[in-house]
């Protein structure tokens, strides 16, 4: 038990760059799968949202998109909070790049057409928990709800 403890807060050494860019593409498909998750109801438009926002933004073929929506699902499911994800956010995303995940979150939030507050109150977390300003959070809000 102490050491699986012990292993969330131990990064390993000998990480390769893929190994990395792989944590990295599984905590911000995490994070938006658990957007979509956020109301109890997976909608056919918030995937379809989610699978675009992660070709779009990851630059990776559909095929692809789909295991690692399969592998972040999951993690989801075994995660215990989303510290697992925000940390690998912090560590590795700079300013633009949280933004730019959090944009992402809210337009798969507004993907069913319909906000619901356990969505809000997610990307919410995430935006603080990432260090994205307040600013920043209203206005991706204001630019997904536009869309």
């Amino acid at each position: 038990m102490i050491n699986a403890l012990k292993a969330l807060f131990i990064l390993p050494e000998e990480d390769s760059k893929e190994a990395r860019q792989h944590r990295v593409q599984l905590a911000a498909a995490a994070l938006l799968i658990e957007t979509a998750r956020a109301d109890f109801t997976q909608d056919a438009s918030e995937e379809a949202a989610l699978e675009q926002m992660l070709s779009e933004s990851l630059v990776l073929p559909r095929h692809e998109v789909k295991a690692l929506i399969e592998a972040a699902s999951t993690r989801v499911e075994e995660a215990t909070s989303l510290y697992e994800f925000t940390r690998v956010i912090n560590d590795h995303y700079g300013p633009e790049e949280k933004l730019t995940l959090i944009a992402s979150m809210w337009q798969v939030a507004y993907a069913d057409g319909n906000l619901d507050k356990y969505e809000e109150h997610l990307i919410r977390q995430v935006a603080e928990l990432t260090y994205v300003p307040h600013q920043d959070y209203i206005r991706c809000k204001l630019a997904a709800m536009q869309r």
